[in-house]
């Protein structure tokens, strides 16, 4: 059996703008796009995204383990890390017509924490001007501990100023921006969503989470919250943790075995 490959591919002119291919040695495979936390700031990269990596792609799934411009970095202003979530998320349809086999049809955007904000914006994103229409939709989006309310998170001070360094300004000063970026101001995203969240999360209360599930079940939304008692923030980091064996439980139940999802009705799928 062949083993699985891995290349850092750049997606655009910026030091950032970069992402490590991981490709299982299967036909087609779907494909994980990840997306790292850390408040949106440096210096913290998509290392963290990669012990996931190699086990989701270790599962036959392809994994893009994106970079982004964060805040800290040149020219890392709004809205250049919404900008390079979405280029690097589009940049799929280069690299399959280019001849790299994957699924296009089965893209899940998955991301810790600020990169849990992105991956369920990277669902919405058909639905604003800051960055371009989409040329790759994601099937499905998968918070771990997100951070899904850009307004309420900056109202409890998460992240020492974080969101309102995002937005360029606090969400009360920078309203459009607010509603352009924050996941719960873009409901319904029209997909499959899956949240994990620990009871005992200090660095992103899992009220956020609950208060997502809520306001999405009632726009109509297929949304799921998975609660993980006496969890914290970081475990979905370790992929030997019960944090990550769940999301990869989702996944498997979610794809199926002819690649579509088992449950479109949005039952739990665990």
């Amino acid at each position: 059996m062949k083993r699985s490959s891995v290349q850092t591919i750049r997606y655009g002119p910026y030091a950032d703008h970069e992402g490590d291919l991981h490709l299982p040695p299967v036909p087609r495979p779907a494909v994980v796009c990840l997306l790292h936390g850390g408040f949106w700031r440096m210096p913290h990269g998509r290392d963290q995204m990669s012990a996931v990596a190699d086990d989701l792609v270790s599962r036959g799934l392809a994994v893009w383990n994106l970079e982004y411009r964060r805040l800290g970095a040149q020219e890392a202003e709004w809205p250049a890390t919404l900008e390079d979530v979405a280029a690097g998320v589009d940049y799929l349809s280069e690299l399959a017509a280019e001849g790299v086999e994957i699924d296009l049809d089965r893209v899940t955007a998955v991301g810790h924490s600020a990169g849990g904000h992105l991956a369920l914006w990277c669902a919405a994103r058909h639905r604003v001007r800051v960055v371009p229409p989409p040329r790759v939709r994601v099937a499905a989006a998968v918070g771990l501990a997100p951070i899904t309310d850009l307004a309420h998170a900056h109202d409890l001070g998460l992240g020492d100023g974080a969101v309102a360094q995002l937005l360029g300004g606090s969400p009360a000063h920078v309203p459009e921006r607010c509603a352009a970026a924050s996941p719960i101001a873009l409901l319904p995203l029209g997909v499959r969503q899956l949240l994990l969240h620990g009871t005992a999360d200090q660095a992103v209360p899992i009220e956020l989470a609950r208060r997502y599930r809520h306001a999405a079940t009632a726009a109509g939304d297929p949304v799921e919250l998975i609660e993980l008692p006496g969890a914290g923030h970081m475990e979905y980091l370790d992929p030997g943790s019960q944090a990550h064996a769940t999301l990869c439980r989702w996944l498997s139940a979610f794809l199926g075995e002819d690649g579509r999802s088992d449950a479109p009705d949005g039952t739990d799928p665990s």
